[in-house]
């Protein structure tokens, strides 16, 4: 509460914001309040009758009901705050545009924050802190202690975002916020993964990090600017802007204002495309007569800017060719235009002379374009950007350039760029990305494979040494895979070798033997890529590899194949694609080979949905650039590439596309920065060396260096958590730290957030052991240091799997852990944590249900001669299934707690046999996971619904009945959450109610209501 307080004065005395009060015990709370609404429009001079049609439209924009969805509604309320609620007051009248803000004027609008917010819902929730502009809920902010984990608040706005809970609130609400005074404020927008939220980066005075949050996103002209200037509704998901793309578009405008055009480098996977298309719509907004032109290379990235403009409700044309680019230029029909370079040239990247000379050679006489033109020229770094801008100017001597680049510009490049484009309009590098976590950190390592093992002595001395991390069951089942391998290794062939190298990470490296992560391998050619796919092909990635190129088999390429070496390769080629297109559709290879464009789509969508099914893409140029190149985790290279193209690949494994991916990893086999050579660990010069090193910095990690870092940090992480556990720091000891005693729930509560970090360092140290587990003595340890931290991961992980289970949070923890198991099995697990395994399959108290009192034999060794500790897991256990199932029926829960607790009291003063204790606990358990069962209802009452009716309206039957009846004759599909279908199920509760009151007395039909809402029958 004291965070709390702070930042309500904090938003009253800095930021100006009116205090509406702590709407705890108000009724009727709404993310429309309309009242203050109807007087904020009414002193905007709108009549009665008008300010009742736009409420009654922005009522129904935020309505969800029947299909339509959280998304759906928020961009339909959006569209009303955006462009205004178009509104005719009578027939006779012309249509008006009601303004619910003055965006132009912020201190015309009303700023108010509310605390404590009380929403109904199919649950009722409260967020901490409400802001409404105008009475309309824009920002929804939930704060944590200093000591409590911001990460809990993001995880709080996250649930009651969901249908169980007060889902339709968020229908108004643009901006998301969780805070606490030690990590500052981090912002998202409507069903954004915890991944994804944001903290914003720019200089302030201010030192408090949750105030300097609170200022910098919500002052009133800045909350106002990011709302009408950077939302943007993509493809079925809501954004909002970086710091980056903010500051760019920013600093893009004042080029704008003086017709200065500019270079924006922003580095990969920070959203250079969105910066764009705010920038695009910005423009359109505030110059005259504005027309943008987009030019690509790329066919994804045309159809990507397509897309994400489409999804704002802006239609942009595609031109054809250069042709149709002249006549649109020639009209001022379309404002934004797309033109693809790619078209007019055969390769790969687009040709700008056959670009140039297609529109040149279609100008009419005295072309001028219309309208006033700016130009964005994607991946302006290229060579060619050069050539199409001295063609622009003459076409188009009036336009302004902008060029937007995801790389950084080479050294001879850069004065020439800066003379083509103009200066860097604003820069984002890789540093700062990595700093702010939009992207990972990437681990670099060169590899020689030149070398071949011939005698079996030194293959098992190989084995060994790669396999010591391993524990004897993972190492036996490794073995059962060894055959192939062992042929492998042992060849002349370097690319056979490559393929061994790869699949032994495939069977040791964490992520890829989990299936959640997968691997791009850049082969050096066509051909060379067409081998290694038919290697794979004879190994357990069979059906799970696939090859991407630019190379479509056609009868063309074989003629006269019978003469000469290279007509071999190529027919070599053309039988191994076709055969891949036909085993992929399975259908005869004449139809399959027409067929690419599909394959490469799907094989795309299942390397990035289904990794597990997808692991390995061959790939040569194709992939590894442009919009939607698809994100990995490993990125093997076996081809001489720098530069650009080098920094672009490598980009493909810097995503963060998984909760549980931490760093990208980079296999070079051609020691492209020969680092084996000159055993460097700075990768600025080598294939880089064209670039300026300060522009490079921070983008390569090795791989050993950092990975010891990362052991050691996680390691010191997990230790200071557990410092304050008392000594000898026993089973019992972290139980009672971490969890407390089973008839304390409110202090299990409070306990809930230590849990949670040791839940999350444990993982990160056993993930951070995992990676280096086979090298520890590479990375600088002696074996006595690595037999000790072995030891640490295998003490603190079974801490972490006994806290798990006698809190009962491993019930949730599933979601969150889902590669936890394979590394166990791999590192750690031994028959001691065979045992835990049991509950990745079963709840305890399911395993409780079907063995009854010998359930307490699959629990921990540690817990087996501690009655007390058995039993207190089971009585946790068991009052989470209570405090859950509370809703659905509080009397009969209730009366199910009441019990617990004087077993527990029973126990405690061991008033009974254990054998006794576990019989009565066993029998609970069943009344509280199986109520239905209980025959003791009267006749009728045969459904859990009708039961909590029962139960909790005086047992009577007769009431019960009715009402279910009536509930089920009224209620329509979605009806939780709609303000219109809910009314009609609390009238028919009502008028049941009133009519038993007359007879008996009666109850509350608003708690009523919310009983309903909790059956899963309604």
């Amino acid at each position: 509460m004291v965070t709390q307080q702070q930042v309500l004065r904090f938003c009253e005395e800095e930021l100006g914001y009116d205090y509406l009060g702590n709407w705890k015990a108000r009724d009727g709370n709404r993310n429309v309040e309309e009242a203050q609404l109807r007087y904020w429009l009414g002193r905007q001079g709108h009549e009665e009758r008008v300010i009742n049609r736009a409420l009654r439209e922005l009522d129904q924009a935020a309505a969800i009901s029947g299909s339509k969805t959280l998304y759906d509604a928020n961009r339909a309320v959006y569209e009303k705050l955006r462009y205004g609620v178009h509104v005719r007051p009578s027939v006779e009248e012309q249509t008006i545009t009601v303004w619910l803000i003055d965006w132009n004027n912020p201190e015309n609008n009303n700023f108010a924050v509310a605390e404590e917010v009380t929403v109904a819902g199919a649950n009722t929730k409260r967020p901490d802190v409400v802001f409404y502009v105008n009475g309309i809920a824009l920002g929804v902010l939930e704060l944590k202690r200093s000591t409590v984990a911001l990460a809990e608040g993001i995880r709080q706005s996250l649930d009651n975002q969901k249908r169980e809970f007060i889902r339709p609130f968020f229908a108004t609400v643009q901006l998301l916020m969780a805070g606490n005074s030690t990590e500052g404020l981090r912002y998202g927008v409507i069903d954004t993964p915890e991944k994804y939220w944001l903290e914003w980066k720019e200089p302030a005075e201010i030192e408090n990090p949750l105030e300097r949050g609170l200022f910098q996103l919500c002052r009133k002209e800045r909350l106002l600017e990011i709302v009408h200037d950077f939302m943007v509704f993509d493809a079925g998901t809501k954004k909002t802007c970086r710091h980056n793309q903010y500051f760019g578009v920013r600093a893009a405008q004042d080029h704008v204002r003086r017709r200065q055009g500019g270079v924006i480098w922003h580095t990969q996977g920070s959203g250079k495309s969105l910066t764009m298309v705010w920038l695009a719509k910005w423009i359109r907004e505030h110059v005259t007569d504005a027309r943008v032109l987009v030019i690509t290379d790329r066919t994804e990235l045309d159809e990507q800017i397509e897309k994400v403009f489409k999804g704002v409700d802006e239609q942009i044309y595609r031109t054809r060719s250069g042709a149709d680019l002249i006549q649109v230029l020639n009209t001022n029909e379309e404002w934004l235009i797309a033109s693809l370079m790619h078209k007019f040239g055969a390769s790969e990247e687009g040709d700008v002379d056959a670009f140039i000379q297609d529109m040149e050679s279609h100008l009419p006489k005295g072309f001028r374009a219309k309208g006033n033109l700016f130009v964005f020229v994607d991946e302006c770094h290229r060579t060619q950007s050069g050539k199409l801008h001295e063609a622009m100017k003459a076409l188009l001597p009036e336009a302004m350039l902008i060029g937007f680049t995801g790389t950084p510009l080479l050294k001879q490049d850069k004065r020439k760029s800066i003379e083509i484009f103009g200066p860097y309009i604003h820069t984002y590098k890789y540093d700062e990305a990595v700093h702010d976590g939009v992207v990972l950190d990437l681990r670099y390592e060169a590899r020689d494979i030149d070398q071949h093992i011939i005698s079996q002595e030194k293959i098992d001395q190989w084995f060994e040494l790669k396999t010591r991390g391993l524990n004897d069951y993972a190492r036996a089942q490794l073995k059962k895979r060894w055959g192939t391998l062992q042929k492998v290794l042992s060849s002349r062939d370097r690319l056979e070798k490559i393929v061994s190298d790869i699949l032994w990470d495939m069977a040791t490296r964490d992520r890829l033997m989990s299936g959640h992560g997968n691997a791009m391998l850049v082969a050096g050619s066509i051909y060379s890529a067409c081998r290694l796919f038919e290697m794979f092909q004879a190994t357990e990635l069979k059906g799970k590899c696939a090859i991407v190129t630019s190379y479509v088999p056609s009868t063309a390429d074989i003629k006269g194949e019978a003469t000469g070496e290279s007509e071999t390769e190529k027919l070599h080629q053309y039988e191994i694609y076709r055969r891949m297109l036909a085993e992929h559709f399975d259908e005869p290879e004449d139809t399959a080979v027409h067929k690419v464009e599909t394959f490469e789509k799907e094989v795309k969508k299942r390397f990035i949905d289904e990794p597990g099914q997808m692991k390995l893409l061959i790939v040569v140029d194709k992939l590894l650039t442009g919009f939607d190149a698809p994100p990995a985790t490993y990125l093997y290279i076996d081809k001489q590439m720098r530069d650009h193209g080098l920094f672009q690949a490598i980009c493909r494994v810097n995503r963060l596309h998984t909760e549980d991916k931490e760093v990208g990893y980079i296999v070079d086999y051609k020691d492209l920065f020969k680092s084996l050579e000159q055993s460097i660990q700075d990768y600025t010069g080598g294939a880089f060396d064209a670039f300026d090193a300060e522009d490079v910095e921070g983008l390569l990690e090795n791989r050993l260096t950092k990975a010891r870092e990362r052991l050691e940090e996680t390691r010191e992480a997990v230790k200071a958590l557990c410092e304050p556990v008392e000594p000898p720091r026993d089973s019992p000891a972290y139980r009672r730290y971490f969890v407390g005693p089973s008839d304390a729930p409110q202090l299990q509560q409070d306990n809930e957030p230590k849990r949670v970090a040791l839940y999350k360092h444990v993982g990160a140290f056993l993930r951070a052991y995992a990676d280096l587990a086979n090298e520890m003595q590479q990375a600088g340890y002696t074996v006595e240091e690595a037999a000790r931290i072995k030891g640490e991961v295998e003490h603190y992980e079974r801490v972490r799997e006994e806290v798990k289970l006698a809190s009962g949070d491993y019930v949730d923890m599933k979601l969150y852990e889902p590669a936890m198991r394979h590394l166990l099995d791999s590192y750690i697990r031994a028959d001691e944590t065979e045992k835990l395994s049991a509950f990745d399959d079963m709840t305890l108290v399911e395993l409780v249900l079907e063995r009854g009192e010998d359930a307490v034999e699959s629990l921990p060794s540690s817990m087996a001669g501690d009655q007390d500790a058995m039993a207190e897991t089971i009585e946790n256990n068991v009052r989470r299934l209570i405090i859950d199932e509370m809703a659905v029926n509080p009397k009969y829960y209730e009366k199910m707690s009441d019990l617990l607790d004087a077993l527990i009291e029973e126990r405690r003063k061991q008033a009974m046999e254990y054998k006794e204790y576990l019989r009565r606990i066993v029998e609970l358990t069943r009344r509280a996971a199986r109520p239905e069962e209980r025959s003791a209802y009267p006749t009728g009452i045969d459904t859990p619904a009708r039961q909590a009716l029962y139960d909790n309206l005086g047992q009577d039957s007769t009431l019960a009945l009715r009402l279910d009846e009536k509930i089920r004759s009224v209620k329509k599909a979605d009806w939780r959450g709609n303000p219109f279908k809910e009314r009609e199920v609390r009238n028919a509760i009502r008028s049941i109610l009133q009519s038993q009151v007359r007879e008996q007395g009666g109850y509350d039909a608003d708690a009523v209501l919310e009983l309903v809402k909790a059956q899963h029958a309604y």
